[in-house]
């Protein structure tokens, strides 16, 4: 039996599983083995040469996290998923099935610091460019691309900035040339749907919102099934050409009788086999556990978010709040608009205005957020980028990645919003009154 929904309430809990065959089970069991009994010798050459899909070997696919991918390919409105370790290791993968040594993905300035140093330092000494261009423009990425150009790259919602990015906009200028978008929609699950927009892929770090519970870290590939590999030879030579590693296979037709899902099964046999970075069935289950409630979580998100920034707006220890819904940029605000829907993310940043020693008290004052260097739980979360993971840059390149020296990150949990405020009130006020104190 098939839940047939385009609600996210409802996908969220049903897609891709009913109950076990075998116990009628209906939580989604945690398959914890390695490999897979075969049927027969026939069976065994066909799941091998692809004929049909089906379980081998736990590093390549398990039944735990089929559902998992089940359920986030249906979410997202995708044809297929490939559930990873982490998000770093979807971030790789997302541009590694697409670009070789000698091959270059323009990419925005507005990322993630570990996607950052991925694709500026490991990437390029594995021969892959990475063109880093400003977003405010989106014909920066036309201008950026050359022949060798095999994909352009995004965050949905990056932070510090939590400037969104312009997806229509550049996913057109790529079906231009034949180079498919792809979207790390990490920041903002649910509330936006890049596949809608124009974005070929989309990349998530699970350990975020999708996990909600900061208890198992993991990563997803989303195949959109709407990019025409097959259409451009020349553009896409990894989709079209005899891939050595798999018996010649040429993956825009080898695809073709098992669906619109060439990129994500090129990435699953080839890249998950070969590097193996798979995500254990346990943590497949816990991630699970945690999608079931994210429609409902993220709305709550949001909503704390907003009432955040508005309370941060107004008080007179902050010079500056920056978040999605906030922005007084005419084009600023109607991305946010076109992308989020009136749903803004959880997310807030705000500068202090007393700078470094401010931003400090104000962390170490906080009794209900954590302090951790994670978001997207459900508990609220704090950090101060400019004394932990911004520390070791100078300056100029601080302020280059939106972080001042009083600048706070704030991942807004779902806790009741009366006692979210009372612990920022009285952070602020020790943060302050400190200061005043000093002087």
């Amino acid at each position: 039996m098939t839940v047939e929904s385009k609600h996210p309430e409802t996908l969220a809990l049903h897609a891709g599983y009913r109950n076990d065959p075998a116990t009628g089970a209906v939580a989604v069991p945690i398959y914890q083995t390695t490999s897979y009994q075969f049927n027969h010798t026939e069976h065994a050459a066909n799941l091998f040469a692809l004929k049909e899909l089906g379980n081998i070997y736990t590093r390549i696919m398990n039944p735990t996290c089929d559902v998992l991918e089940q359920r986030i390919a249906a979410l997202e409105g995708g044809a297929a998923a490939l559930a990873l370790s982490s998000g770093q290791a979807a971030s790789a993968f997302a541009i590694q099935n697409v670009a070789q040594a000698g091959d270059n993905v323009v990419s925005s300035t507005d990322l993630y610091g570990g996607t950052w140093n991925l694709f500026a330092n490991t990437l390029k000494q594995q021969g892959i460019e990475v063109r880093f261009v400003d977003p405010a423009d989106p014909e920066n990425f036309r201008r950026a691309t050359d022949d060798k150009t095999r994909a352009y790259y995004a965050e949905t919602l990056p932070n510090p900035k939590l400037t969104v990015f312009p997806i229509r906009e550049v996913a057109d200028i790529g079906r231009e040339f034949g180079i498919p978008l792809i979207m790390d929609n990490t920041a903002a699950p649910v509330i936006c749907k890049p596949f809608a927009h124009g974005a070929a892929i989309i990349v998530y770090s699970t350990t975020k919102y999708i996990g909600g519970h900061g208890t198992s870290i993991g990563g997803l590939i989303v195949d959109g099934g709407n990019f025409d590999w097959e259409a451009y030879p020349e553009r896409q030579p990894l989709l079209n050409t005899e891939d050595p590693s798999y018996h010649g296979a040429v993956w825009s037709q080898a695809a073709k009788p098992l669906g619109p899902i060439a990129y994500i099964l090129k990435a699953r046999v080839t890249l998950l086999r070969d590097l193996g970075s798979a995500l254990s069935p346990f943590n497949a289950f816990q991630i699970i556990q945690g999608l079931e409630t994210l429609p409902l979580r993220i709305r709550e998100h949001c909503r704390n978010g907003a009432a955040v920034a508005e309370f941060l707006s107004g008080h007179a220890a902050v010079s500056k709040v920056i978040f999605a819904g906030a922005h007084t940029d005419a084009e600023q605000q109607r991305r946010a608009e076109t992308y989020l829907g009136g749903q803004y993310g959880g997310l807030v940043g705000f500068e202090l205005k007393d700078g470094l020693e401010a931003g400090r008290r104000f962390i170490d004052a906080l009794q209900l957020f954590y302090h951790v260097a994670n978001i997207g739980d459900a508990r609220s979360l704090a950090i101060h980028p400019a004394s932990t993971t911004h520390s070791q840059l100078s300056p100029e390149d601080k302020l280059a990645t939106g972080v001042s020296d009083g600048y706070v990150r704030l991942s807004i949990g779902i806790e009741h919003i009366d006692d979210i405020i009372a612990d920022l009130t009285q952070a602020l006020d020790a943060a302050t009154s400190r200061q005043a104190a000093a002087e």
